[in-house]
């Protein structure tokens, strides 16, 4: 059994990228940790109403607890995630050569953080927004396209309708 950190905005962080993933980790027995920049005990409110309860807070997830640190999309995650916390976080999941993963508008993020230098990688984007596939390219990411990248112990995906795809590929880097 492993244990994983899920990061989430506090509000509207992208449901099924989320619970998707989430299930198909924990129905193969690993321990999830949903982690948010809200109070502990708190209940966080996805883009489409689901809710689940914060287990740790931002500011206090340490990566050496964890196996894995999934970074989760949405409209919020930029407004909530897309900080100096969230990048020592990434930073330091990489420095201890943990596994990290990223899904939708959040490889912006490990971007940003300077993780996806050299890497192959994905993130959301559509015909009227460019700007996070620019994001992913000014810091040195090897931008792709494809649905899910994995850049070995690293994984990104572009959005909701990979997350089961997503949610298989964390659990082979797990094995």
């Amino acid at each position: 059994m492993k244990k994983i950190a899920f990061i989430i905005a506090k509000r509207n962080f992208r449901d099924r990228e989320f619970f998707v993933p989430e299930e198909i980790l924990k129905n193969a027995g690993h321990q999830i940790v949903v982690v948010s920049n809200t109070q502990k005990g708190e209940k966080a409110i996805g883009a489409d109403g689901g809710e689940i309860t914060v287990d740790l807070e931002l500011e206090n997830l340490n990566p050496e607890d964890f196996d894995m640190v999934v970074f989760v999309g949405g409209p919020g995650a930029l407004e909530n995630l897309d900080n100096e916390v969230s990048y020592r976080i990434a930073q330091k999941t990489v420095e201890l050569k943990k596994k990290l993963a990223a899904i939708c508008i959040a490889p912006t993020i490990l971007a940003k953080a300077g993780v996806l230098k050299g890497k192959k990688a994905t993130c959301w984007s559509s015909e009227e927004n460019k700007k996070p596939i620019e994001v992913l390219k000014e810091n040195g990411a090897d931008y792709t396209g494809e649905d899910v990248v994995r850049d070995g112990d690293l994984v990104t995906a572009n959005g909701p309708q990979s997350a089961e795809k997503f949610g298989k590929i964390l659990l082979e880097v797990l094995k």
